[in-house]
């Protein structure tokens, strides 16, 4: 008898990932990323999937949905990825918008494959942050972000 795969993340209620809503909360008041990026290291995020139109459909006919990630261009022409910490500022974001539950890393290896230079999360907050270039990197490559006195350096898993 064949058995299905183990889902990777059993239990989850959609909830924010308690570490990292700490970490948001405190990046508001404080402004320092780090913690919101060692967060990020472990932590699940909801990447949207949307209904768009078909490349196929014509007017008149039967209409022909495809399903596609968010990317959001800025004015400067750079992508990013969009990513939920939550069902809940998913939901502020778009109520239609389906949540696919990832690990952040795998999310920030989908930007960079996509061409994206960032990945956003909770574009509507509360608290907005973005994971941008080098920061990016090392999130998809598994790197963990530690504190090294009152900053903040990656190290690369072994």
């Amino acid at each position: 008898m064949a058995s299905l795969a183990e889902p990777a993340f059993p239990g989850d209620d959609g909830s924010a990932d308690p570490t990292l809503a700490t970490a948001l909360t405190a990046y508001d008041s404080d402004g320092d990323l780090g913690p919101v990026l060692a967060a990020l290291s472990a932590a699940r995020v909801l990447v949207p999937v949307v209904a768009v139109l078909g490349e196929n459909a014509e007017p008149g006919s039967d209409k022909e949905a495809d399903m596609a990630t968010v990317m959001l261009t800025g004015a400067d022409g750079r992508q990013a990825l969009l990513a939920f910490s939550s069902l809940d500022t998913l939901g502020a974001w778009r109520a239609d918008a389906r949540p696919v539950p990832v690990w952040a890393r795998e999310a920030a290896r989908a930007a960079l494959a996509e061409g994206a230079t960032a990945m956003l999360v909770d574009l509507v907050g509360p608290v907005r942050a973005v994971v941008e270039t080098d920061d990016l990197q090392h999130l998809a490559d598994g790197d963990d972000l530690v504190g090294v006195g009152s900053s903040w350096a990656w190290s690369k898993r072994p």
